[in-house]
């Protein structure tokens, strides 16, 4: 599962090797809380994420989940061959979480030696090959500036129920990533800021007929006060060291996301965007440690502001993730869902899926 604070050791001091039990517990536990599916996430200081949810997928019967891909890696076409044996193997519970990746250095040690944009341009060829495949209309061909398909063909089929080929959840805060999201994508994983702000950043998304998810972290107590004191406690625990790592991180990343959540936190005059949205531990874990902080009343307050300006899906984290998730299940999401039948019904989605790493 990885260290208690994710994010403050750095990459290169991190093991690849997954602890496989550790992972199906985590996952049964996942299942047992009605967590509809888990990310494997990418990274060489990480195990492949698509052999690790295919181990973990036939060891479970209900989670799905969402891997982590990047362009230039593979060819869309073997990945497609790669993810629809793994529905064929799950029932279907796989989606995708494409990403252009966030440091050169790490993209060159893949063989990847493409600037930010020219990532996104190939990652659209490669999700146009990949959609291809998955519409079954015959023999794939294509020819672009990165790739080119002659007669291509994969008899493993995407095997699911009720769709022809995976979600895809493109994730990203560019120019590029938005756009590309609108054209290619289910739904556009983005970082939060303030509702009113992140509404107007996504509104060309959601006019696409794309939906919009945050990866955000939770710290939710039964009081304010309590949650405040984790926040706090955990600030204290981190130290000076966590903070070097994640600004060495920045000297070297060209990710948008990744640049701009650790700018804004450490530009803004308070820790807070919002009385719910705390950006305190952002320059020691990173961008995804933006958080919501505060009692369950207060998180669901958040979530629900978040949805009244079109977020439908949520990617959650934790510290730790199991703590957090079990108090999601039964304290926040029910209040979300009372809220939810209670209010106006264009809250629908806010309370239908929480995601949250498998691994770091």
């Amino acid at each position: 599962m990885g260290d208690k604070w994710r994010g403050a050791k750095s990459r290169d001091a991190q093991s690849g090797i997954p602890d496989l039990q550790a992972h199906v517990e985590f996952c049964q536990r996942a299942e047992a809380c009605d967590i509809e599916s888990v990310l494997t996430a990418f990274g060489f200081h990480r195990p492949d994420p698509l052999i690790l949810a295919s181990a973990l997928g036939v060891l479970t019967t209900k989670i799905k989940f969402m891997i982590a891909v990047r362009s230039g890696i593979c060819s869309p076409a073997l990945f497609v061959q790669q993810v629809n044996t793994l529905s064929a193997l799950t029932n279907g519970r796989v989606c995708l979480n494409v990403v252009g990746g966030h440091t050169p250095a790490e993209q060159r040690g893949y063989g990847d030696f493409l600037s930010h944009d020219d990532r996104y341009a190939r990652t659209d060829e490669f999700l146009t090959v990949c959609r291809a495949f998955w519409e079954r209309n015959g023999p794939v061909n294509f020819k672009g500036a990165y790739y080119q398909i002659e007669n291509g063909k994969v008899n493993t089929p995407f095997v699911a129920a009720d769709r022809t080929g995976p979600e895809i959840f493109l994730g990203g805060s560019s120019p590029q990533a938005f756009e590309l999201a609108s054209r290619h994508a289910h739904c556009l994983w983005t970082l939060p800021r303030r509702p009113d702000d992140l509404a107007a950043r996504v509104r060309a998304v959601l006019q696409s007929g794309t939906e919009v998810g945050i990866l955000v972290s939770m710290i939710a107590r039964p009081s304010r006060e309590e949650a405040l004191s984790a926040a706090l406690a955990m600030m204290a625990e981190l130290g000076g060291s966590a903070r070097k790592t994640q600004r060495d991180f920045s000297r070297v990343s060209d990710s948008v996301a990744f640049t701009s959540t650790l700018a804004l936190a450490e530009e803004n005059s308070s820790n807070w965007l919002t009385p719910w949205l705390w950006t305190g531990a952002v320059p020691y874990l990173g961008a995804p440690a933006m958080a919501l902080v505060g009692s369950y009343d207060d998180v669901t307050e958040g979530i629900l502001e978040f949805a009244k300006v079109g977020v439908s899906q949520f990617l959650f984290l934790g510290w730790p993730d199991v703590s957090e998730m079990i108090s999601f299940s039964e304290e926040v999401r029910p209040r979300v869902v009372a809220r939810y039948n209670a209010g106006p019904k264009h809250l629908l989605g806010a309370s239908q899926r929480k995601e949250t790493e498998v691994n770091r």
